[in-house]
């Protein structure tokens, strides 16, 4: 890349650009991976930081520094070390919602809350809510001054399990019952982006050292979990985390409905909460516009090995 972040013949007007803190459970499958490329390679958002979250003790103790290694790991290999500040997460999810988890993460989205900074300040979650909930309990203030677009939550409006929520129920309960501003995509929503292996090996696996990474790393979770049933299924995959990305540049204003937040049970289904104020959730994606505007950004700016 000439420049960091992006090689393009276009600019974005400052006053269209944003200040984005990305939070993500990075190395809980291999999706994640490609999301952060997409942002890092998106010139309307201003990074702030990337923090590194867990996603809960199942698979491994060590979550969040798994994630926040991977983080670096991806951040290395698009040779921008020393230009992307990375923080750590909480280790776990809160105990109760009254407690926060203090961490580097929420202690970044407090500090940028808090900046005497025009341009709006989102927070993308690709994981559990966390460290936002964290920051909302340290300093409840902040919530008129963050934006929150959350990748999370089962078909509305039933509910039931799904595994960003299942990592920290409570953290979303503490968001919900807040008045920070949320867009949130429900499974309906994160499920429509689907690709072939095929495509990503013709698209991804020879745009650079970040490329090969992407596409090797996806292969060898597919070959890891090859006994797993049903999922994952063999020559496909969900990008599940990218439609935050494709959300942010094009605001999909036909695609959401508006709902009083709502609640979860302990079994993730939703609860209906009309005091509560207002969020946006989106059923619908546009899988087409936020996978073509990837693969270009990674062709312009990594060519073809």
């Amino acid at each position: 890349m000439k420049q960091y972040p992006y090689n393009y013949s276009f600019d974005v007007p400052e006053q269209k650009r944003v200040r984005v803190i990305i939070d993500t459970d990075c190395k809980n499958e291999a999706d994640d991976q490609f999301a952060l490329v997409h942002a890092l390679l998106t010139p309307k958002f201003k990074i702030a930081g990337v923090i590194g979250a867990h996603f809960g003790t199942s698979k491994c103790l060590d979550s969040m520094q798994q994630s926040y290694d991977e983080v670096v790991t991806v951040i290395d290999l698009m040779d921008l070390s020393g230009k992307v500040p990375v923080f750590k997460g909480a280790e776990r999810a809160i105990p109760d919602e009254n407690t926060p988890a203090p961490s580097e993460g929420s202690e970044l989205i407090i500090q940028e809350a808090l900046k005497d900074d025009p341009l709006p300040l989102y927070v993308l979650l690709w994981g559990p809510v966390t460290d936002l909930a964290s920051a909302l309990l340290q300093r409840p203030e902040i919530s008129k001054k963050v934006n929150v677009v959350w990748l999370g939550g089962g078909p509305y409006p039933q509910g039931g399990w799904e595994y960003n929520l299942s990592n920290d129920i409570d953290a979303a309960n503490v968001m919900m019952r807040s008045d920070i501003p949320v867009q949130m995509i429900v499974e309906q929503g994160f499920r429509r982006v689907n690709i072939s292996l095929a495509e990503l090996e013709y698209k991804v696996s020879k745009r650079g050292k970040i490329g090969a990474y992407l596409f090797r790393q996806l292969i060898d979770y597919n070959d890891q979990h090859a006994d797993w049933i049903g999922w994952p299924y063999g020559e496909s995959w969900n990008l599940g985390d990218t439609p935050t990305i494709g959300l942010m540049l094009n605001p999909h204003d036909f695609s959401c409905e508006w709902h009083p937040a709502p609640l979860f049970t302990r079994d993730m289904y939703y609860i209906a909460a009309p005091e509560n104020r207002s969020i946006r959730i989106y059923k619908n994606i546009d899988a087409r516009y936020t996978l073509e505007d990837f693969f270009a950004k990674l062709a312009l700016n990594y060519p073809e090995n």
